[in-house]
């Protein structure tokens, strides 16, 4: 397990320059881990052990009749699901009326899980990826190292001046740099409500009220309980097999299939509704932050002195009158990689500049 798993460790290193939000973070390193996790496992599940077992009859090839069971499709009566197990029905979902077509249910998605979780950590990745094209290293290369506070006197006054050319020579030119990122997250949002809806059409619109009805089962009376694990992810399916007769007519056999690979699906997918409802939580959380921030310009002096506490309130309030939001917001992210103790003399430095450029500006 170890040897499988071990090279996406690689997605959860420590970041010396941040660029993001933690929330960000979670949803583009942490979801796309978990998703690449699951994928794996249920990889590993399908092919090295048997995803389907089925009972057959006298004289059938069962390796055959397993293959086949496999890769079209099984089925279960949901009426069936509300019947006695032992004395009415043999399993959950499993009757004898198999002549009513219109009431069998089908289960297609097993064999398709792998790659669709696949597919979803792909997505998951994609906002980093727009994000780390778009930022090209910017702040990696304003920071200069200066998150290290041990270095030579000469050497930090020289990237201090750097830095504070650099922030003066391009005040009011960082929009366009913090739109991109607060857009990146949007997307991410947008990313996690659409997979809920895909994956809500991908198990036949069970999947979107999956978690709600695996809280309120044990709350439901005996006579009226269906375990939804069970009816999403059924443990025991049928399976219909045709095949010629010596006299050339056709037969049919039913088949019972037993899909261990299910109790796999069923624990992913749970922990997966949880994880993605908390992520839609937080993302919508942040998008009112991020609004907050750009429609009330009173908080940012607020939130730059919570940065880092040595920065005095009223150089903050300074400084954000005179620039933009996203030269405040290239200020904040600094905050986050410089050492605390230069951060603060680049501040007040680029302060005292600042009002001296507006106070001799015609």
């Amino acid at each position: 397990m170890y040897k499988l798993l071990g090279g996406l460790k690689d997605y959860l290193k420590w970041q010396d320059i941040v660029t993001d939000n933690a929330v960000f973070r979670l949803h583009n390193l942490f979801t796309t881990v978990l998703l690449l996790t699951c994928s794996l496992i249920i990889t590993a599940t399908q092919y090295v052990g048997n995803p389907i077992q089925c009972i057959v009859g006298k004289g059938l090839p069962t390796n055959a009749i397993n293959t086949y069971c496999w890769i079209t499709s099984t089925f279960t009566m949901p009426d069936a699901y509300l019947r006695e197990v032992g004395s009415q029905v043999a399993h959950p979902g499993i009757a004898n009326d198999y002549g009513e077509e219109e009431h069998k249910k089908y289960y297609t998605y097993y064999q398709w899980v792998c790659f669709v979780l696949f597919f979803q950590a792909l997505l998951c990745y994609l906002p980093k990826y727009i994000w780390d094209t778009v930022e090209g290293g910017l702040m990696r290369s304003i920071v200069m190292g200066l998150n290290i506070g041990v270095c030579h006197e000469d050497e930090k006054c020289n990237k201090k001046k750097i830095l504070i050319d650099y922030l003066i020579r391009h005040v009011r030119r960082h929009n366009t740099y913090a739109i991109r990122y607060w857009m990146c997250e949007a997307l991410c949002l947008v990313n996690i409500i659409a997979q809920l809806y895909f994956m809500d059409h991908f198990f036949d619109g069970e999947f979107i009220s999956y978690g709600l009805r695996v809280m309120t089962f044990s709350e439901q009376a005996q006579e009226d309980r269906v375990d939804p694990m069970v009816y999403v992810f059924p443990r025991v399916t049928k399976c219909t097999f045709h095949k010629y007769g010596p006299s050339g007519s056709i037969q049919k056999h039913d088949s019972l299939c037993i899909l261990p690979l299910n109790i796999v699906n069923e624990k992913t997918y749970i922990f997966l509704w949880f994880w993605f409802i908390i992520l839609a939580t937080l993302l919508s959380l942040l998008l009112l932050y991020r609004a907050l921030i750009i429609a009330v310009p009173k908080v940012r002096p607020y939130l730059l002195h919570a940065r880092n506490k040595m920065v005095p309130r009223e150089v903050a309030a300074a400084i954000s009158r005179k620039t933009d939001v996203g030269d405040w917001w290239i200020l904040y992210m600094l905050g986050r990689n410089m050492d605390p103790v230069i951060y603060r003399e680049v501040v007040a430095e680029l302060a005292k500049k600042i009002e001296t450029a507006a106070s001799n500006a015609p």
